[in-house]
């Protein structure tokens, strides 16, 4: 007989190890009631983990360390996706991420136009900020990442370096989506994006 356990046991199988899951994913199979049963009858047989309330994974396996800790990203898209809001990656978080500085952020910031807030999952803590929608134009696009690494760095640590890095890491598309971002822009960050989407 095919359940509702069946059927999402098959989904995040052939999905693979390392994704992360909430309810809205399998309302397909299911009512919300049936699929959070299902859910927890999944983590209690331990073939997904909960990572906090609604949020699920099918965690990576290592055979010394055992199941490893969640993608912050992929925990921080999955609660975006939960309650309906979007998400911008932080400037020193962006900064690190296209590789314009090394230094690795001690907390994990996304700016949101959802509600302020802080989840601990595992030894971490995702912080999600709210912002102003000013800040949210270019959300969950690289343009957007782009212009918070700029915001992070200042312009006058923008030199010939970090551009040249842009413009060797943004695809087409991604410079083509800067050059319509380019008017959301602070004014000296204007013709700094002008040529790296050139």
């Amino acid at each position: 007989m095919i359940t509702t356990t069946s059927q999402i046991l098959r989904r995040i199988r052939a999905k693979g190890r390392g994704q992360t899951y909430i309810s809205k994913d399998f309302l397909d199979f299911g009512s919300r009631a049936a699929v959070d049963q299902a859910l927890s009858r999944l983590v209690r047989k331990g073939d997904l983990r909960r990572l906090s309330r609604g949020i699920y994974d099918y965690p990576k396996n290592n055979p010394k360390l055992g199941d490893l800790t969640a993608s912050p990203d992929a925990v921080a898209k999955s609660l975006a996706k939960k309650t309906n809001s979007h998400l911008q990656v932080s400037g020193a978080q962006a900064a690190n991420l296209l590789g314009l500085s090394t230094q690795v952020p001690a907390r994990i910031v996304y700016l949101t136009d959802g509600n302020s807030k802080r989840v601990r999952i595992g030894n971490q803590t995702i912080e999600f900020r709210h912002t102003s929608p000013r800040y949210m134009a270019w959300a969950d696009k690289t343009s957007g990442m782009v212009l918070q690494a700029l915001r992070y760095l200042g312009q006058k640590n923008i030199d010939d370096f970090v551009m040249n890095k842009l413009k060797l890491s943004l695809s087409n598309d991604d410079k083509a989506d800067l050059k319509k971002s380019v008017g959301n822009a602070p004014g000296w960050m204007r013709p700094i994006l002008t040529k790296v989407a050139m």
